[in-house]
């Protein structure tokens, strides 16, 4: 028997298992990659309809996150929480590419259907292998040009940081979710240095996370006793 989930998969959406995106790219690397050796640009168009179908609707209406949350996870236990927006972005992606590569070959250039199959079928496989996600990579560094930098946001507001007192030297700030297992990480491994560390959950400051363009968590800072941001630590 696993242990007790630390988030519900169909109600903490702003979070999800690592393992279930790779489980999904395993599913749709095998469509891809089944609709290229056998010629079936119906696969790449269901495929596609489906990643479209949970995005739009929700995780209860894919069928890939069906059977990992109900038959894989409650087996296996939950395993590392992550931000969900980067995996979904490459769900996105996925869709699109698959949708396209269906069009194209019933347009007549089965070619180019099958060049664009292939790459989302290799890339799913080795995201699912190798855990490396380049769909979820394009998002952290899209997530990166629009955060804090110091072309748009050199500062963070001391009074936005709910009465907390910054250092005299530095100061982290780390925007945060309750859920997410690398925000923990980053938690304990800043509580051993001797700069303090102020915490922003983005769930209960939803304000402070568009104000300060936090578009992944989590988002980790160094700022000094004006509030000026020195460094950026993550992503």
């Amino acid at each position: 028997m696993s242990e007790p989930r630390s988030a519900d998969p169909w109600r903490d959406t702003d979070v999800i298992d690592a393992r279930a995106p790779r489980f999904n790219q395993a599913v749709v690397g095998i469509v891809g990659l089944a609709g290229v050796v056998l010629g079936w640009p119906l696969l790449w168009a269901l495929m596609g309809a489906q990643l479209l179908i949970g995005l739009t609707l929700g995780r209860r209406f894919c069928l890939t996150c069906l059977a990992y949350f109900t038959l894989i996870q409650p087996r296996f236990g939950e395993g590392e929480l992550e931000d969900s927006r980067p995996p979904r972005l490459a769900n996105v992606i996925g869709s699109v590419f698959l949708g396209a590569a269906a069009l194209a070959w019933w347009l007549g250039s089965p070619a180019l259907g099958t060049v664009l199959g292939a790459i989302v079928a290799a890339l799913a496989l080795l995201a699912a292998v190798s855990g490396f996600c380049t769909g979820c990579e394009i998002y952290r560094l899209s997530a990166r040009l629009r955060g804090i930098s110091p072309k748009r946001h050199s500062q963070i507001e001391p009074a936005d940081l709910a009465g907390a007192q910054l250092g005299a030297g530095r100061t982290f700030v780390e925007f945060t979710h309750p859920l997410c297992s690398e925000c923990q990480e980053w938690e304990r491994h800043l509580t051993g240095e001797p700069d303090p560390l102020v915490k922003v959950d983005v769930r209960e400051r939803p304000d402070l996370a568009r104000k300060y363009g936090i578009a992944v968590v989590p988002a980790v800072f160094a700022v000094g006793a004006d509030g000026t941001v020195l460094e950026r630590l993550a992503p």
